[in-house]
């Protein structure tokens, strides 16, 4: 039985910054050093030519629960690369969770995998997720201006 994930959680500015979040209706669940939680319902516009899921939206989900992980402290952390393994088809209306661990950081580079399940616990994708941490600073502008961008 899958459990229910706990409501969302107060976005720190990264994820108030990111538009791809919020357009494609992601939700926070969980945001603590070394873990992330975020859902995303599938809607119409999200399928393929199948009428399943698109693979991208599957990974945008689980890239994105990579960076709030990934990204536990002040400096600015970006993917140096990630692989992805589909493990199940899904459709319209079904809710996607994708689960971030910190499974190595050592120096600049770190290590994460992300689970990615459907509402009934199912996995849907397995993400390994690795990363570079740079010397750029965050960004300090509002998200609706192109400035720092």
């Amino acid at each position: 039985m899958a459990q229910t994930p706990p409501g969302p959680t107060e976005l720190r500015p990264l994820m108030r910054r990111d538009r791809a979040m919020q357009a494609l209706g992601m939700t926070v669940m969980v945001d603590e050093p070394g873990r992330s939680v975020i859902s995303m319902t599938v809607r119409d516009d999200m399928l393929n030519g199948f009428d399943i899921t698109h693979g991208g939206l599957v990974f945008a989900l689980a890239d994105t629960a990579f960076a709030l992980v990934c990204n536990e402290d002040e400096q600015v952390t970006v993917a140096a690369g990630a692989d992805i393994t589909f493990l199940k088809s899904t459709h319209a209306g079904q809710v996607l969770t994708a689960t971030g661990a910190r499974r190595a950081r050592n120096g600049r580079t770190g290590l994460y995998d992300i689970t990615v399940t459907d509402e009934t616990g199912d996995i849907v994708a397995e993400f390994r997720g690795r990363s570079i941490t740079t010397n750029r600073p965050f960004p300090t502008t509002d998200p609706g201006t192109r400035e720092n961008a």
